[in-house]
């Protein structure tokens, strides 16, 4: 068994050096598509698979359904003769190595929603073959490769991980929208389940991404994603705190940013806004917070951020009341639009974003509530709003935007023409400092929040 499993990791890093080794990516969303891309630059063979027959048709049509990746990706990827995309899961083994991308969300109750990535499992398991790399991308607590996928994928396929397949995780660090940082850019921490696991799976990475860096197991991998994630919720809740404290003391906590950055060493900046947004940030320190309970540990910063940020949009309801109250109005029965749907700036994607909180939260007070995103011109289906479904983006021009009675600007987008807004608008709640400087900014027309 020791010779043919070490025939076997030769050959196989043999065929990443010859660049025949096919890698196969299960989920062709913000995470799986950029890399069937990264690997398909570097001439390594890719082949997709993902449930949604929409997605396959629109790669073998070169349809771009992500719009930062853009048409140009999506039609070279059609005419490649190393890539191809499939919902028929069948074709599993003739992947050499097989990417799970898939969605970790929370329940209802705010733990581990672990309902797409077992449900990926035991559909590739049956069709795992010797000598297959098995890797996690998909963001998730410490322990999950361990614990739950190989477990898993040996009860289903009768294999041993080891020995007769190879086990890895590797975080997914994308930043949608970064034109800075894409896929190929951004290092690949990775873990292994044994030096085997660890050499294959950093010896595929470098074939495509800048540099890798291995971590000694598979829970530290794990862990290293949840640290980035945390760091960020945890700055992000104390400017967004510093916002409300300042606010109260007339302090403009944008210029207090502003001046703190220019310290070049001990400050990072961080801005506030209406809430998290995205798969990441507002969902991934709940996976620790779940983990430390089972070893009896609190987490008392984490869970302290995800309280502040939770709460912004009601914060952003408060400005917006006292704004339409100065105006002589309430709530109930004004029109209030939302500009950006968008979570970030200059996406489409609208995962978890606090623009659906705020619209939940007007709408519930009897407001007449639309939204304006050129990135997102209609609202799709959703488990989470899909009361929404189908609400479209309103045309952007003065008749339109001067008929309501507050706008607030919940994402900054670039393309958004904010002059216009301030000449338009009469009653503008600006979450983002988007207006701030604006000459054409009436005294008591803006509202931050």
């Amino acid at each position: 068994m020791t010779n043919k499993k070490i025939t076997s990791l030769e050959s196989l890093l043999e065929k990443i050096g010859n660049r025949t080794f096919v890698t196969g990516i299960v989920g062709l969303g913000y995470v799986g598509l950029p890399l069937m891309w990264t690997f398909h630059e570097k001439r390594m063979p890719v082949l997709g698979f993902d449930i949604d027959v929409d997605k396959i048709e629109a790669i073998k049509a070169g349809r771009s359904y992500i719009k930062h990746l853009g048409e140009p990706m999506m039609k070279k990827l059609a005419a490649s003769d190393i890539c191809d995309a499939t919902a028929d899961f069948s074709r599993i083994p003739e992947a050499d190595a097989v990417l799970l991308c898939v969605p970790t969300p929370l329940d209802g109750h705010r733990e581990p929603d672990m309902t797409y990535v077992e449900g990926t499992v035991r559909t590739i398991a049956p069709h795992l073959r010797r000598g297959q790399l098995v890797i996690l991308e998909s963001t998730t607590w410490p322990g999950t490769t361990e614990e739950l996928i190989i477990p898993l994928l040996e009860e289903i396929s009768g294999l041993s991980a080891e020995s007769d397949f190879y086990v890895a995780y590797s975080p997914e660090r994308e930043d949608p929208g970064n034109v800075s940082f894409n896929t190929s850019k951004i290092p690949k921490v990775v873990g292994g389940h044994g030096p085997d696991a660890l050499q294959l799976a950093c010896a595929l990475y470098d074939t495509a991404i800048v540099k890798t860096v291995p971590v000694s197991d598979t829970a530290t991998a794990e862990a290293v994603k949840l640290t980035e994630n945390i760091f960020r919720s945890v700055n992000i809740a104390l400017v967004n705190e510093l916002k409300v404290v300042f606010h109260a003391m007339g302090i403009d906590v944008h210029e207090v940013l502003d001046a703190a950055a220019t310290k070049p060493f001990g400050f990072m900046k961080f801005t506030p806004g209406p809430g998290l947004g995205g798969h990441c940030i507002p969902i991934d320190p709940f996976y620790l917070t779940w983990k430390a309970r089972q070893y009896e540990q609190n987490t008392r910063f984490i869970e302290l951020a995800g309280e502040v940020n939770t709460d912004m949009p009601n914060y952003v309801l408060r400005r917006t009341i006292e704004a339409l109250n100065a105006h002589k109005k309430s709530v109930n029965g004004s029109r209030i639009l939302l500009i950006g749907l968008a979570y970030k700036p200059d996406v489409d994607d609208d995962r978890e974003s606090p623009t659906y909180k705020l619209m939940d939260l007007y709408s519930n007070l009897g407001a007449d509530v639309a939204y304006y995103d050129p990135h997102v011109p209609v609202i799709k289906p959703s488990r989470e709003h899909g009361h929404w479904a189908g609400t479209k983006s309103i045309t952007w021009d003065q008749e339109t935007v001067s008929g309501f009675d507050a706008v607030v600007i919940s994402t900054n987008h670039a393309d958004v023409d904010y002059d216009a807004l301030a000449s338009w608008a009469g009653c503008i709640i600006d979450t983002r400092n988007s207006m701030n400087g604006r000459p054409e900014v009436k005294e008591g027309q803006v509202w931050k929040a």
